[in-house]
């Protein structure tokens, strides 16, 4: 039975067999003693996306209480859920984040806490997620942006929309419109400002 660590581009966490390319977490928010999560879907305004592999370290998922791992299918979703790089084990990535940060805000390279305050503002309405207007036509969103129409999220590349699912992406589509931006507006400037996420294969191998 699998665990309940999966995460969606809209923030939620599910129980699924979906393999990902990314763990990360928002602290501790489960109970090591039966491996579920309790009530609360975050302890910290500190969301990241951490590589799976690091220095060979092996841990027990939801076993500890140093931090719960979450899993997500690519870095679009990661982002799109909230999320950002981590500084720790994905130190050059983080620094390429935060420099983009700048460049599209206009504004000096600001430090991890001050990302995760605008973030937090942005990813939730509540406790709930936080949606956004769609702020130009589809085709002038950059790669790696996930947009919304109807109960479906859809990250783009390329020209082209592929919808998550709880098996993984869906085969491309073209996407006239969308109801809303589920990446954060400011992740998405970052995205504008040249960042781009890593991208599943189902994607990244289409070669569209």
């Amino acid at each position: 039975m699998p665990l309940q660590n999966r995460v969606t581009p809209f923030g939620d966490i599910l129980a699924i067999a979906q393999r990902g390319l990314f763990t990360g977490n928002r602290g501790i928010i489960h109970d090591p003693a039966t491996r579920t999560l309790l009530s609360r879907r975050w302890t910290s305004k500190a969301w990241i996306v951490c590589s799976c592999d690091y220095k060979e370290t092996r841990r027990t998922v939801m076993g500890g209480r140093s931090w719960t791992e979450l899993f997500f299918l690519d870095e679009a979703v990661a982002l799109a859920a909230g999320h950002r790089p981590c500084f720790f084990c994905r130190r050059q990535v983080a620094v390429r984040f935060r420099a983009c940060w700048a460049e599209g805000r206009n504004e000096a390279p600001p430090r991890a806490g001050a990302m995760d305050a605008v973030l937090h503002r942005q990813r939730l309405d509540g406790t709930r997620k936080r949606l956004h207007p769609v702020p130009a036509p589809l085709p002038m969103l950059p790669d790696g942006a996930v947009v919304a129409l109807g109960q479906d999220a859809f990250t783009l590349h390329a020209g082209h929309a592929w919808r998550w699912t709880e098996e993984g992406y869906a085969a491309p589509r073209r996407l006239e419109r969308a109801d809303w931006l589920v990446t954060p507006p400011a992740t998405l400037q970052v995205l504008q400002a040249g960042y781009r996420p890593v991208l599943h294969p189902s994607i990244a191998g289409e070669g569209l």
